[in-house]
């Protein structure tokens, strides 16, 4: 199957062939398709499987299909980061370079003003963050009664993020015909009812299984104290020779402090989170890609649209406090059939974190230790068996565990072991971190 066969126009294969891709990926197969019939879709995709093609390549060929003269924005693109909304550009841009379009991006932390100069010229695709949205269009700066097309992209991000009510309100101004699709590595229940009351008999689309990672990407947990996670980190980087490692931390004073002892340890890093400004993003971001900086600290605000081809490392530094994360995180690498390696260093006051993690993903991921920096506590393998009530000693003194004195079992020790001297102690309540995730 090539894209040609999908309906798409010589000029838009031709600059998929330009970026070297010639076989649609699984969304693309179904999503192209249906956007280029006019139907409304809701697509779920693991990231980094092509969605974002899948929608901006047949957008493109609909408005390539009916030109007209005015100036308003004829495709609104919504997403929740300005990295993402960014990337989102790029790929209009690059996929745009045989027909004649004009596309423009906006979002907050930079001057406004250059913004509005852009609208007033007129524009084809605007892609936007809600809140920059509101803001041009309260400075009359655009209007949205020419729009025929929405998209929704990372949805859930967006609610998580408290777009919501920015969102609705940009609904209530676009005309009541017109096409919506909805786009997103995964769909949770608020986002399914938001669709409900948006989507016209829509086409759905759910290419992998629900919150679930990419098979390309290897998976494995560190066990490790919290207070020597840096150290490990820098061991890591250092004996592997990763000269390319995405790290992310909880909170943005977190991504800081990371970075600063790293740069310390000789590591040459740098952080990107909401309260750096756009331009500081930016550079970060590009030095990363260009190789002089070796480690990038990120919060899950830029887990979304931070795409880098053939990032071969991802760390978990900090667990998320938000199971999905975990999937938005590990899914920066592994991308377009690329193999790559997530690694989650973890401490046992996140164990209760990590049993979500593993709940959502279905999968127990391998526990392993670095010499010199075994754990305090161990993390649990896997849940303690339930004891046969016909084999258990009923000990004087005991509960019925066929343990003397009636002591439990901790889930650190292996049944009929000893647990090597460590108490498990870590089971997700005690010292559980109280700072509130990054937004």
């Amino acid at each position: 199957m090539s894209f040609s066969s999908l309906g798409l126009s010589e000029q838009l294969v031709r600059a998929t062939t330009d970026q070297g891709y010639e076989i649609p990926s699984p969304i693309q197969l179904q999503a192209i398709p249906a956007v280029l019939s006019g139907k409304d879709v809701m697509a779920a995709a693991q990231t980094g499987t092509g969605k974002t093609a899948g929608f901006t390549l047949p957008l493109l060929q609909r408005l390539a299909e009916n030109p007209r003269t005015g100036k308003g924005p004829r495709v609104l693109i919504l997403a929740p980061t300005r990295e993402l909304a960014a990337q989102v550009h790029d790929s209009v841009n690059l996929y745009s370079k045989y027909v004649p379009t004009k596309a423009a991006v906006v979002f907050g932390g930079v001057k406004i003003n250059p913004q509005m100069m852009k609208l007033r010229k007129g524009v084809d695709v605007l892609v936007a963050t809600p809140g920059r949205l509101m803001d041009l269009y309260q400075q009359n700066a655009v209007r949205f009664n020419e729009v025929e097309i929405l998209v929704l992209d990372e949805a859930d991000r967006m609610l998580d993020m408290g777009f919501i009510r920015d969102i609705r309100k940009i609904l209530d101004l676009l005309p009541a015909k017109r096409q919506n699709l909805l786009f997103s590595a995964t769909f949770s229940g608020e986002i399914r009812a938001l669709a409900q009351g948006l989507l016209n008999n829509p086409v759905q689309i759910d290419v992998a299984v629900r919150n679930t990672t990419a098979e390309s990407v290897k998976q494995s947990v560190y066990s490790v104290d919290q207070s020597q996670k840096t150290a490990l980190l820098s061991k890591l980087v250092r004996d592997n020779s990763w000269e390319q490692v995405l790290v992310f931390t909880r909170t943005k004073h977190g991504a800081n402090r990371l970075t600063q002892k790293l740069e310390k340890d000789g590591i040459t890093a740098a952080a990107i989170h909401g309260n750096k400004s756009q331009g500081a993003r930016t550079r970060a971001l590009a030095d990363f890609k260009q190789g002089q900086v070796r480690v990038l600290v990120a919060t899950d605000i830029a887990a979304r649209g931070l795409d880098i081809k053939q990032l071969p490392q991802v760390v978990n530094f900090e667990l998320p406090n938000v199971p999905e994360d975990y999937v938005h995180r590990i899914g920066r690498t592994g991308r377009a059939g690329e193999s790559g390696h997530a690694l989650s260093l973890v401490s046992a006051d996140e164990l209760k974190m990590l049993v979500g993690i593993e709940k959502l993903i279905k999968k127990q991921l391998p526990r392993k230790e670095v010499e010199g920096f075994e754990p305090t506590n161990n993390l649990a393998l896997k849940p303690k068996a339930k004891a046969d009530p016909s084999k258990a000693r009923n000990r004087s003194g005991g509960n019925g565990n066929g343990r003397p004195g009636g002591k439990p079992r901790s889930f650190g020790d292996k049944p009929g072991g000893r647990s090597g001297g460590r108490s498990q102690g870590g089971n997700g309540q005690r010292g559980r971190s109280s700072q509130s995730q990054d937004a």
